[in-house]
């Protein structure tokens, strides 16, 4: 059964519509905070919030975002029938937005931008939702994409646990070898974005690994002319069209795509839609909300940067 802590948090995050319990508080003030002062978004921290202290305040916030993302796995399997189809919709809410909101913190903590655009509440008042999960959502640079906030639970509550978080260097190589096998499908996906924007990746785990990935670029007409300039020819050089003569037909399909003329996008929807994002999960991952927080995840570090 829960524990009497979570029970207490249980409550807390849904105490009143305007009005938190002590731990759904501190999210908030820490995500304020951090987003206020954070060293990589152009906005100068006051006198004496250095870097230690936003840290020390970031490590907080995960801390938090951890206990409510375990607090639904265990509400999951410990909850009767009926309570937890009652309660559940409104916890996997939170749940999706804390694991992006997690994610975002952790974006933050590693860039190092020198003159981005200021982080905006742009969205429409009806496009925001009540209570906690509304107040988070108006702290995420996501804008007016609502249609992300609106999807239904799963008929099955599951109780998998997952983390979502910034590619880190020790991923890009575990990637990179992997990819350096072969022309593997996850080459053809990854590997433009590998290269040329790493900053706007993001990778999905569960209990046995990474099982997702979110990708983007912050100017899709540059990051094409780089990948169609250089990624592209020097990719063709590696692997030669007669490398998967006699191989497996996945391979070959690969081959394939590298040398194969890729369809050019017209200019006016690159002026329109300035960026680019990609995204994909293993077939294992049946909750739409973990997919929803890459998601929202991807597109609030891009529209961080304008």
């Amino acid at each position: 059964p829960l524990a009497l802590e979570e029970v207490r948090m249980l409550v807390e995050l849904f105490y009143l519509p305007y009005h938190h319990g002590p731990q759904a508080q501190h999210l908030l003030e820490h995500l304020r905070w951090l987003r206020a002062n954070s060293p990589s978004v152009g906005v100068p921290a006051p006198d004496g919030c250095g870097g230690t202290q936003w840290r020390g305040r970031a490590r907080s916030f995960q801390l938090l975002c951890a206990q409510t993302c375990r607090l639904h796995s265990r509400f999951v399997r410990s909850a009767g029938r009926e309570l937890l189809y009652d309660l559940h919709p409104y916890l996997w809410d939170i749940r999706n937005m804390l694991l992006a909101a997690s994610a975002f913190i952790l974006w933050l903590g590693c860039q190092s931008i020198t003159d981005p655009v200021l982080l905006g509440g742009d969205a429409e008042p009806w496009a925001r939702r009540g209570g906690l999960f509304g107040e988070l959502q108006a702290l995420l640079p996501v804008g007016n994409s609502c249609d992300l906030f609106y999807h239904p639970p799963p008929l099955f509550p599951s109780s998998q646990q997952y983390v979502l978080r910034p590619l880190q260097p020790s991923d890009q190589a575990g990637l990179r070898q992997q990819l350096s096998h072969g022309p593997a499908p996850a080459g053809r996906l990854l590997g433009s974005f590998l290269s040329l924007s790493p900053e706007y990746t993001f990778v999905l785990e569960d209990e046995s690994g990474p099982c997702g990935y979110a990708a983007g670029a912050l100017c899709a007409e540059g990051f094409l002319q780089q990948r169609d300039s250089s990624w592209l020819p020097a990719t063709r050089h590696k692997y030669p069209q007669d490398l998967g003569v006699g191989g497996p037909a996945l391979g070959q399909e690969a081959l394939l795509f590298f040398h194969a003329e890729l369809p050019a996008v017209p200019l006016p929807v690159l002026r329109r839609f300035p960026s680019l994002v990609q995204l994909g999960t293993a077939p294992q991952v049946l909750d739409t909300g973990a997919t929803r927080s890459l998601a929202i995840c991807l597109l609030s570090a891009l529209r961080a940067n304008g």
